[in-house]
């Protein structure tokens, strides 16, 4: 599908790239001087000097007329802390202020240490407790002698911040802000990581890919979720005789999906019984315990060092160990220092454009506050946490950015007012995000959005553990999207994600394209999964290719689903009545609320802007609450695909209706199902080739469905983009997954 860009989007690209127009006012370089002029001749070496200099221009004479242009000339700059902007470093509206790297030039920005003194281990004890592989590869450092002594959290919790916000900004409520305080971190402690010439290395681990099976759990305190056992103690079997190995580590850790696969958490090794094979991990215990069959893996082991890439650190002695992946002489070894690039505190009219991001220990950029930033055709890599965070603010922007080997996700975006249903108007478009989610590997998604009124378009996302975009609040939209191979390595999980309200209402998700998507090892997730009473979003116009469940309904009311493409999928609808059943204590814990404080989750639904907005709400519970009502299901193709119909057929089956139809029964009633065409061929332009428009005679027009705009998917060419052209791998999913049918 090769996008081309629509002329209503074109306002939004060129609030990013219109200054480069404008003249250069101040110049720096990495051989400048801040005691020099700031001219092209005589550079500074800072950005803040930078910032002073525009400083004393306002003070002096105010902004001129079309703005101030900062040009970083090519090189690499090494930043020990973030450059920090203040409202009083604001364009304005006719005078933007703009720092952008030189056109054609390559600006580099470290926040890393490039490190020196290696040497050869030749300590008896520690070529002992390494690997026979790695003696004789793995070279040492001293950190401290480096001035380099601290190395951050180890057993940050990736769920809790999200949580917290959660909590926050889309007000769900006591239960979303309690499942957070119970877990163990509550903010980002930055960690120090290894790169190699610009790659992530990987701290020392076993095993190197895959995880360890928990074979039993011996813990005192039973834990029963519908039926799931496990226990609230972290103590258990583990299957195989490898962590023996760990015996005498001075700081054992084990990172794991201890209950739900879904969520993760690292934990100290307290104790290890070689003999017994059980591990006992330090408290805090996770909040949802441990159950056998789950799955985990060791970390911070100087003994696991055992192929190249790999690293540890003596925390004790400050002393890195690592096996480089090519002679140390053919590369540079830096380490993460400093937490980021830029904090723009209530500013405004600011544009950050062009520049390369790299080794910091946290978030590169974070926005607080003030209004129309843009952050244009940077690259972000090798991040400890996030590319961008916006908080607050109003009509902030990131457009045309390469994203990806961060620890945690991509884009934030949290704004507008919930109460008043006022939008932020922050957007995220054009921008390609992948190959996140390193360290902390659920809910860190490529995009998010918490707030109102807030926008994701023609992003690329892929290859991430967890899912692409996570949004709550009211009034996004999501469209023109292309996302394939996220979520592979949880189950119950969506590649566009929402869920746990009746108030979240209003939202857009159109014209997207989802393919290529299945859980861990084939297992189950959706495309777009509206959980636990999710209500009212419009889904249209989205083009699901083997994905493993595109549509997941959890109970919620007023979804229209319209107007999509179903082909080659595994399973294709799901609708169910969940607060008819177990999730009936969530619903009557809001039916409760409503009845007694006359509002739902925090919102007073009965008043404007919610009662004149959102009216179905207004009489919910005169409604029959916890049934599923409202759900339309309108003008879709469902296909299985030629090629699974003729492998059925040559199997001796029979083509089915059946497969797409996940409607809980006692709820079917509820579901309006209308002129859908189900498994007849639509007669798709290339099917094989995966042009899925239809040709003038299929049999979906005279349903009334309506072309979708397949051209304008993904991302575009223009001035504002990092790079081009764009080059993705889609990886195919596991045998027998793909294909439709029962």
């Amino acid at each position: 599908m090769k996008p081309i860009i629509n002329s209503m989007l074109l306002p939004l690209c060129i609030l990013g790239c219109a200054a480069h127009a404008s003249a250069v006012d101040f110049y720096v370089a990495p051989t400048g001087d801040d005691q020099q002029p700031g001219t092209q001749e005589k550079p500074f070496a800072t950005l803040e000097r930078a910032r002073d200099a525009i400083r004393a221009i306002k003070k002096k004479s105010g902004l001129p007329k079309g703005g101030i242009v900062v040009e970083l000339l090519g090189g690499r700059y090494e930043l020990a802390k973030p450059v920090e902007l203040t409202a009083e470093d604001s364009g304005a509206a006719g005078s933007p202020i703009l720092f952008r790297a030189r056109p054609g030039d390559v600006v580099r920005l470290s926040g890393g240490r490039v490190l020196a003194g290696w040497q050869p281990v030749t300590d008896p004890a520690v070529l002992q407790r390494l690997d026979p592989a790695a003696r004789g590869h793995v070279f040492q450092t001293d950190l401290k002698a480096q001035g380099i002594a601290e190395y951050g959290d180890l057993g940050l919790d990736a769920a809790a911040e999200l949580q917290l916000w959660l909590a926050k900004v889309d007000m769900q409520g006591e239960d979303a802000k309690g499942s957070a305080e119970a877990s163990r971190g509550k903010q980002v402690h930055p960690r120090l990581e290894v790169f190699f010439n610009e790659q992530p290395m990987e701290l020392s681990r076993w095993p190197n890919t895959g995880f360890i099976k928990i074979q039993e759990v011996l813990g005192t305190t039973e834990i029963n979720v519908r039926g799931t056992k496990g226990c609230k103690e972290g103590l258990f079997v583990y299957e195989g005789d490898r962590p023996k190995r760990w015996m005498g580590e001075k700081d054992a850790w084990v990172e794991g999906y201890w209950f739900r696969d879904w969520a993760e958490q690292r934990h100290k090794i307290a104790t290890l019984d070689a003999e017994q094979r059980t591990i006992s991990v330090a408290p805090p215990y996770h909040s949802y315990g441990y159950r056998k069959g789950q799955w985990f893996r060791g970390f911070n082991l100087l003994c696991e060092i055992d192929e190249p890439g790999e690293w540890y650190i003596d925390r004790q002695a400050g002393v890195l160990y690592f096996w480089p992946p090519q002679p140390l002489a053919q590369g540079r070894v830096e380490v993460s220092m400093s937490p980021g690039f830029f904090t723009l505190t209530d500013v405004s009219h600011v544009t950050l454009q062009g520049l390369l991001m790299e080794a910091a220990r946290s978030t590169a950029i974070g926005i607080t506050g003030g209004e129309q930033c843009r952050v244009v055709g940077c690259t972000f890599r090798n991040l400890g946490n996030h590319a961008v965070t916006v908080f607050n603010g109003r009509q902030h922007g990131v457009v045309g950015c390469d994203m990806y080997g961060m620890g945690g996700g991509g884009i934030y975006l949290v704004g507008g007012d919930r109460p008043t249903l006022t939008p932020a108007g922050h957007f995220a478009e054009n921008n390609h995000i992948h190959h996140f989610g390193r360290w902390d590997r659920m809910y860190r998604p490529g995009l998010f959005l918490s707030g109102v009124g807030l926008r994701a378009a023609h992003n690329l996302i892929h290859d991430a553990p967890h899912s692409a975009i996570l949004f709550g609040g009211n009034e996004h939209l999501i469209e023109f999207n292309e996302i394939h191979n996220v979520c592979q390595e949880s189950h119950d999980c969506g590649a566009i994600y929402a869920g746990r309200s009746w108030t979240l209402r209003g939202h857009v998700i159109r014209n997207n394209y989802l393919h290529h998507l299945c859980g861990k090892d084939g297992g189950p997730c959706n495309g777009i999964y509206l959980d636990d009473l999710f209500s009212s979003a419009t889904v249209q116009g989205n083009i699901f290719f083997q994905v493993w469940r595109p549509v997941f309904l959890g109970g919620g009311r007023d979804n229209l689903i319209q107007n999509n493409m179903f082909v080659d999928c595994p399973k294709a609808l799901h609708v169910d009545g969940r607060a008819l059943g177990w999730c009936g204590p969530h619903a009557d814990g809001r039916i409760k609320e409503a009845t007694e404080k006359g509002t739902i989750a925090g919102v007073r639904y009965k008043e404007p802007p919610f009662s004149t907005r959102y009216p179905l709400l207004v009489n919910l519970l005169e409604d029959e609450p916890k049934k599923p009502k409202g759900n339309v299901v309108r003008r879709n193709i469902f296909w299985q695909g030629q090629g699974e119909n003729l492998r059925r057929v040559a199997q001796g089956a029979s083509v089915t209706n059946t497969w797409w139809d996940d409607i809980e029964t006692k709820i079917r009633p509820l579901v309006a199902l209308e002129d859908n065409l189900v498994n007849v061929d639509p007669k798709f332009v290339d099917e094989q080739a995966g042009n899925f428009q239809l040709r003038a005679d299929s049999p979906a027009w005279p349903l009334g469905f309506q072309r979708i705009p397949v051209e304008q998917i993904g991302l575009y060419q223009d001035d504002c983009r990092a790079s081009w052209p764009v080059k993705h791998e889609v990886r195919p999913l596991p045998a027998g997954v793909k294909g439709g049918g029962p």
